[in-house]
């Protein structure tokens, strides 16, 4: 598949499926959660978090990650994305305004919640998973 068309079914991929998981690293091991992710019109993803969580101080400790996300059904031969890349802590009224969703109230007292901060994640490289017989196809940045 050519590059123009790689972009597109990753970021497909990215708008269909919002639950993936997030890697980060501590003491050289890796440490994963489920998280929701979002994106805008780019390949960066977004997701909110609590300030005081242990990811907060793993990605300000060493900022490299590892999401995967996709693979949804019965799991055999399901597509998903494999993303390496580098994440930075946002805490900008806009980009809080622009995430939220009333599901977040469980965790925050609102979009102005001093804790309510926003993960960014700027891929490095991508790779599409179980997309065909030449898969692995890898998207650089």
């Amino acid at each position: 598949m050519n590059q123009k068309e790689l972009k597109k079914k990753i970021f497909d991929i990215m708008e269909q499926h919002r639950i993936g998981t997030l890697a980060t690293v501590k003491n050289g091991k890796p440490h994963s959660r489920f998280m929701t992710f979002s994106n805008d019109d780019e390949f960066t993803f977004y997701t909110p978090t609590n300030r005081e969580t242990h990811k907060a101080d793993e990605i300000e400790a060493n900022p490299n990650v590892h999401i995967l996300i996709g693979y949804e059904g019965e799991g055999v031969g399901d597509v998903y994305l494999e993303v390496e890349g580098q994440a930075r802590i946002r805490d900008d009224q806009k980009m809080k305004n622009w995430l939220w969703n009333n599901h977040m109230e469980r965790w925050f007292t609102g979009k102005e919640d001093p804790e309510y901060i926003v993960l960014e994640i700027y891929p490095e490289n991508i790779r599409l998973m179980n997309s065909g017989n030449d898969t692995p196809e890898k998207l650089d940045l």
